[in-house]
């Protein structure tokens, strides 16, 4: 089966875009998603790019733009009042999640990504984060235990570093075999790469 890499981060409103316009794309043709959580923060540190909210007119005009394109794919979106959010623990727990309990990874990242865009929360809040999670039967000690492990901790790291050394300077980024593709609204070149 045919595979699209999709690097992403929880904090980026163009991945949560992306997000859910692969799993349209799937439900369409026959490809599995490999999902790979980085730190875009980190990214950014290394790349020396930055997020376009940092620019006053291009984030503005970013808002405007992420609207149209969650009105053409019929995603219901909200931006987060609480954005830009520090992501790295909701990063770990996506991490720490593949890592140790696969089976609840899908599960746990919908539940993250409608907290963050769809119905926005602020997750930055441990109570309401927990709150957000219980759907997926993790207690707090369950993602506590996760966000401080080393290893969970080393493993987003290392994702993060690997990201970079691939090309990456920005989320969301697909890659289709060793094809790179930046940019939800570069989707439909990832469609043309899977029909080849």
């Amino acid at each position: 089966m045919k595979t699209v890499e999709f690097y992403f981060d929880l904090g980026s409103p163009y991945s949560y875009l992306a997000y859910y316009r692969l799993r349209q794309m799937a439900e369409q043709q026959s490809f599995q998603i490999i999902y790979k959580p980085i730190l875009l923060g980190g990214v950014f540190k290394e790349t020396g790019n930055r997020s376009p909210i940092e620019i006053p007119s291009k984030g503005i005009y970013s808002m405007l733009d992420m609207q149209r394109w969650a009105d053409y794919y019929g995603i219901p979106m909200q931006m987060n009042p609480h954005f830009p959010m520090n992501t790295l623990t909701l990063m770990r727990i996506l991490t720490g999640v593949q890592l140790l309990h696969l089976e609840k990874f899908e599960q746990v990242l919908k539940l993250l990504f409608d907290a963050m865009f769809g119905t926005p929360k602020n997750l930055n809040e441990p109570a309401v984060l927990a709150e957000v999670l219980k759907p997926s039967g993790f207690s707090v000690d369950d993602i506590m235990s996760m966000v401080q492990s080393d290893v969970v901790k080393q493993k987003l790291i290392t994702e993060t570093e690997l990201a970079i050394q691939r090309g990456i300077f920005g989320a969301p980024t697909f890659f289709v075999q060793d094809e790179i593709y930046w940019g939800q609204d570069r989707l439909h070149f990832v469609e043309q790469a899977l029909q080849r």
